[in-house]
């Protein structure tokens, strides 16, 4: 009797260690050349690199923003949303203009996750900036944002990641650019419930019924206003409420 309360016991240990490791198997990252660019570490040396490091080094946030000049942007057009919706959460903005996946990898890599850094949540997108300024193939992004959330999930195993697709550019639906970014997501979306990851697609918040994209929320077709930054912020804040535990 005692050997098969113990074999059972042992069993469902086992059970529990493979469910215990599931939040580990990686996503289904597209495979791509070695050298592609948006895989490769390219090094930063900017202000704000040396900001995001001392941020790092200090820690005492939760929620950690990362992503270009979009993300970036709650700290302009974004400000007064960020003060009052996103800022009693103890969040960090490690947001930078212009910022492709190649970049952020060498952050993650370089001092942006050391110190007394401990995110709970990291709310996350980036991309738009490999199609615009390169035309990055779909998978290539994808394959830069999985590098980035590998070095993430490495360094902070426990944490969540709040995974957003990009969100839409230019006029209408027909855009070039749009339409590279929107396969990527589908990509991205397949990252759904690997490595505490949640993907959230949020750009039919921001487009009109006919799918074109109104410049009283994104004026020059690329970069919230406050107003778009109100809907980002109406979209995401019980996410992270919910990621929080609160």
């Amino acid at each position: 009797m005692l050997m098969t309360m113990t074999t059972r016991g042992m069993g469902m240990l086992l059970v529990g260690l493979m469910l215990a490791g599931c939040a580990s198997v990686p996503p289904p990252i597209p495979a791509v050349a070695p050298t592609a660019v948006s895989i490769v570490a390219t090094p930063v040396n900017s202000p704000r690199q040396r900001h995001f490091n001392a941020l790092s080094a200090k820690g005492g946030f939760d929620v950690m923003f990362v992503g270009d000049s979009i993300t970036q942007g709650w700290e302009g057009c974004g400000k007064a949303v960020w003060d009052k919706e996103i800022a009693p959460f103890k969040a960090a903005n490690f947001g930078t203009s212009g910022e492709r996946t190649e970049q952020v990898l060498w952050r993650f890599q370089h001092g942006n996750l050391d110190g007394k850094l401990n995110p709970k949540v990291m709310v996350f997108m980036l991309g738009t900036n490999n199609t615009g300024h390169r035309n990055d193939k779909p998978e290539e992004v994808a394959a830069g944002v999985g590098a980035i959330l590998k070095t993430f999930h490495e360094r902070f195993p426990q944490a969540k990641i709040l995974l957003l697709a990009i969100f839409p550019r230019g006029a209408d639906a027909r855009d070039g650019k749009r339409l590279n970014n929107e396969a990527a997501n589908a990509l991205l979306a397949k990252f759904d419930g690997h490595w505490n990851i949640k993907y959230l697609d949020i750009k039919q918040k921001f487009l009109a019924p006919d799918g074109t994209l109104p410049k009283t929320i994104m004026p020059d077709l690329l970069h919230p206003n406050a107003n778009g930054y109100q809907i980002w912020a109406d979209a995401i804040v019980p996410e992270i409420r919910a990621a929080l535990g609160k």
